[in-house]
């Protein structure tokens, strides 16, 4: 039956049976449609929904408009009937606007469904140079119309997707579509088209699943990134650093501050994927505490007035070994006494200390290593790893991580070690887990809550928390993050290519949330930065702070302090706009809420600061 719900702004034609869906824009000819029919995965097998049987229904609750829709009897190509009924509700919120796509599985059974894709993906026929695709591939990518890319499965809260939308728009309308529903949520690229799809929460469909549509006749890709900021401040789910600063005074601290990385004791297991056969003596080396001092205290004199110093490999065994049983602390490096002096060097330099830390690889010579703590597969099996320095490790149940947090930085305290940041290892970049141990059962949504309660666990002891990229779950519950560049090509190769055009999509939600530091003074490439583009200048655009080398020259420090100075004034603003200057994606302006307005030309390698008090700072 064909259902025809009209609003103010546009109308809605919907065929539930055969998933036929227009919408029209209120006095506009563009038109968006579903593309395909939605389809369940059983057993390799995909079950479409024009197989079942349906029935349908005006529903309307006096705030939303829309049509139910059960689906029951899913054949596949054989004949073969499922019992599954899937219950969907396609409706318009009348003061919003949005459409939602709502669908719940019921019937299914531990580890029968693998894939639900519902809604279908919009039809999206834009001609080059006509429109584009809005992806949030790590900070944001933009695939324009005719140039289609072909790109693995994106995995919502991970590197696929830092935050959970994405939008197309064609000639100015647009669309933004938010996974409502995200802890479960998946998309593919079926060529130039946006597939969302759900996947199993601990065997089963579980609870409805939900996307959120929003167009709009006039708009970019910064309309899209602020419909989600909108959607999330409704919701109170955007923390601001001012906000963070009121629990945590220290994060005030960074800004303006430069981030310097430096290590300590490094130790490489003989089945590591780093473990150096032919010269043995390379897998155990150290650089005292002591030396770290001396580095900081240069970094004084050559002119770093405040530095966040981030330490790695602290621990008994160094660098990515023994999770979670890291103490004690590395005897030949200096031992407890030497950290501590290290501490208090930065103390008296007016610097912070801040550590690196992991909770989640789970080290089989971890004293404390009990296979049933590690995450638990469906199967009854355990995660294996042996890439990282430790060698052999599992995963450490969410769950539990928090008590090894708590009795590690109690430790910390009776050593008399005062930290002011600690990174927590790969919590707010890597996939969020599921287990199915009896004894700690865990869902993605679960997981997503125990990582960021020994992230607040940092923060209600005083200690600025950070973590390894930004994935927006985890967002709330950090200051501080490693990085959070573009997805190349390659993103440990400093000559990598970037993957469609790159833009802060991430920054244009988030950027007064997280100080995000970018690398390279002078140097084209790095880790996630194309080799054709100056880290240096997306720190300018994306208002960053940024890293400076522990042995850095006073040259370095000086030049570095425009990028810092911008960051001061910055980093508690919200990134109101960007845009490639007369659509050229070498020639971009950012424009944040105070007014400051940063253009940066990355093929003349210039670029130009201009503050809302008339100042205006250029360079080569």
């Amino acid at each position: 039956m064909r259902y025809c719900i009209e609003i103010e702004h546009f109308k809605l034609d919907y065929t539930p049976e055969t998933s036929a869906f227009t919408v029209t824009l209120t006095g506009q000819e563009v038109v968006w449609k579903w593309a395909n029919d939605p389809f369940l995965v059983v057993g390799g097998k995909s079950l479409a929904f024009s197989t079942a049987k349906c029935e349908s229904r005006v529903h309307d609750t006096g705030v939303s408009r829309g049509v139910r829709a059960i689906f029951t009897e899913f054949k596949d190509e054989d004949g073969h009937i499922y019992p599954y009924t899937v219950e969907t509700y396609v409706s318009i919120d009348t003061s919003t606007g949005y459409i939602k796509a709502e669908a719940h599985v019921t019937g299914d059974q531990r580890g029968e469904i693998s894939t639900m894709a519902y809604p279908p993906r919009m039809k999206f026929d834009a001609p080059e140079g006509h429109g584009y695709t809005v992806l949030p591939r790590m900070q944001g990518t933009l695939i324009p119309a005719g140039h289609p890319e072909k790109l693995k499965d994106g995995l919502v809260f991970e590197r696929d997707a830092y935050i959970p939308v994405y939008g197309q728009i064609k000639d100015g309308y647009g669309y933004t579509a938010i996974f409502d529903t995200p802890y479960d949520a998946r998309y593919s690229v079926v060529g130039e088209e946006i597939q969302p799809y759900f996947v199993p929460s601990l065997g089963t469909m579980r609870y409805p699943r939900a996307m959120l549509y929003d167009f709009f006749a006039e708009g970019d890709f910064n309309t899209v990134a602020k419909t989600y900021r909108a959607y999330l401040t409704e919701r109170g789910q955007l923390k601001t650093l001012k906000e963070k600063m009121t629990r945590n005074p220290k994060i005030e601290y960074l800004l303006g501050c430069p981030i310097v990385h430096s290590g300590t004791a490094v130790h490489i297991h003989p089945a590591s994927h780093f473990y150096d056969k032919e010269h043995p003596e390379n897998n155990d080396t150290y650089f005292p505490f002591a030396e770290n001092g001396k580095l900081l205290r240069k970094l004084k004199e050559n002119g770093a007035n405040k530095v966040y110093l981030h330490l790695d490999g602290w621990g008994h065994h160094g660098y990515d070994n023994l999770h979670p049983d890291p103490f004690p602390i590395h005897e030949a490096s200096g031992g407890a006494e030497g950290m501590k002096a290290l501490q208090e060097t930065c103390t008296e330099l007016g610097y912070y200390f801040g550590i690196h830390d992991q909770y989640r690889d789970y080290y089989y010579d971890a004293p404390s290593f009990d296979l049933d703590n590690a995450v638990t597969y469906i199967d009854g099996s355990h995660p294996y790893h042996d890439y990282w320095n430790g060698g052999p490790h599992s995963f450490l149940c969410a769950k539990l991580a928090v008590d090894y947090v708590r009795r590690n930085y109690d430790e910390f305290e009776r050593l008399g070690i005062k930290l002011d940041g600690s990174y927590l290892d790969v919590f707010s970049v890597v996939e969020l887990d599921e287990c199915f141990n009896p004894h700690h059962p865990m869902t993605r949504e679960e997981c997503a809550s125990a990582r960021a309660h020994c992230l607040e666990l940092l923060t209600d002891r005083g200690i600025i928390p950070s973590s390894e990229e930004t994935i927006g779950c985890m967002v709330n519950s950090i200051a501080l993050c490693h990085h959070a560049p573009f997805y190349t090509t390659d993103w440990e190769d400093r000559n990598a290519l970037n993957v469609g055009i790159p833009i802060p999509f991430f920054n244009l939600v988030y950027h007064d949330c997280v100080i995000i530091p970018w690398y390279g003074i002078h140097q084209k490439g790095a880790w996630g930065i194309a080799g054709t583009d100056r880290g240096f200048y997306w720190a300018l655009l994306c208002g960053g702070t940024i890293y400076y080398d522990v042995d850095a020259s006073a040259e370095d420090i000086a030049y570095g302090k425009v990028a810092l100075e911008l960051h001061r004034h910055v980093a508690l603003c919200e990134l109101t706009s960007h845009e490639l200057i007369d659509g050229h994606p070498r020639r971009r302006r950012s424009v944040f809420s105070d007014g400051t307005v940063v253009e940066c030309d990355f093929d003349a390698e210039a670029f130009t600061i201009c503050y809302p008090d008339g100042t205006v700072v250029e360079g080569h």
